[in-house]
């Protein structure tokens, strides 16, 4: 991923944040065809030791446990907050005339090599991790325990966990930096006037990584 020195991301807790709250990874593996792409929501255990280790697991029937066999690296990219920036917000328009549309986003790329965790007691672990983040925001949270035993067993008979323990981690914050002081304050304004909430996180991720420069 290319990412010039001002939309680069060092902080690995930031990082982390937004795996947590954008679980839904790419998942690109090699196989013997080639590239191949599964989209996989995966749980972060930021407690291993560098950089923490995402949890998943898929259909046993899903060609990717090959690739998985075959210890080639494995990338995750997890997608933040995006939306088109228009010329129209930048206040510098009316003055020169020289601006372009472009796009702001946040995202991570994960990389690491994957262990197959074939065991229903860790599987169960890791959908109940998962469940458990994922459902805490709701006024009474759906447990994996509120299904039926049996119900729940033969489902994870049908899946197969994994682990990618992260070695390395890339973080892209492309939030108008590159942008004077008057365009990123004029961004900002314009992405909360638009009323769109999708638009409204960015203009708060905006404010945040360019505060040095208001």
């Amino acid at each position: 991923m290319y990412i010039p020195r001002h939309f680069e991301q060092p902080d690995v807790g930031a990082m982390q944040e937004l795996m947590r709250a954008h679980p839904l990874a790419t998942l690109v593996t090699q196989s013997a065809d080639g590239l191949n792409a599964n989209h996989v929501p995966l749980h972060l255990a930021a407690s291993v030791a560098p950089l923490g280790a995402l949890q998943g697991h898929v259909a046993r029937a899903n060609p990717i446990l090959r690739d998985f066999a075959a210890q080639h690296e494995v990338l995750a990219v997890f997608h933040g907050p995006q939306c088109y920036i228009s010329p129209s917000l930048y206040a510098t328009k009316e003055e020169t005339g020289k601006v372009v549309p472009t796009w702001n986003y946040v995202v991570v790329h994960a990389y690491g090599k994957v262990r197959v965790m074939d065991d229903a007691a860790w599987v169960r672990a890791q959908i109940e991790a998962l469940t458990d983040q994922q459902e805490a925001s709701y006024p009474q949270p759906w447990a994996v325990s509120d299904a039926p035993a049996e119900f729940t067993e033969k489902l994870i008979g049908g899946i197969v966990g994994f682990e990618l323990v992260i070695t390395g981690l890339s973080g892209k914050w492309k939030l108008s930096q590159n942008q004077p002081p008057e365009n990123q304050a004029s961004v900002i304004k314009g992405l909360n006037a638009s009323g769109q909430q999708a638009a409204s996180t960015v203009a708060m991720l905006v404010q945040a990584a360019t505060k040095d420069d208001h």
